[in-house]
């Protein structure tokens, strides 16, 4: 894997709350209230809005890569930052 930024988002309505991610890479994922992941900022806010990305941390990349292969629901998008191109993850 490269050193190239990577960003991270979930599709909420493909998680299927098993909370593997958060597992995973808990200062990158969260759980909700509503029982589905979401991703968090480098603040740890909670980003709730459909599609939101964050960065990944450089000392988390092998995490949340991992954190895509294995999610049952097929929901996590890992992507270049630069051009959005998916790198793992089910479009990978």
């Amino acid at each position: 894997m490269s050193s190239e930024p990577l960003v991270v988002w979930i599709d909420q309505e493909l998680c299927t709350g098993d909370g593997l991610c958060v597992q995973y890479a808990r200062p990158v994922f969260e759980m909700d209230l509503d029982g589905l992941a979401y991703v968090k900022d480098a603040g740890d806010e909670l980003l709730v809005e459909p599609g939101a990305k964050t960065v990944v941390p450089v000392d988390l990349v092998k995490d949340v890569i991992a954190s895509a292969k294995e999610c049952p629901g097929k929901c996590i998008h890992v992507e270049r930052a630069s051009d959005f191109v998916e790198v793992a993850g089910p479009l990978a």
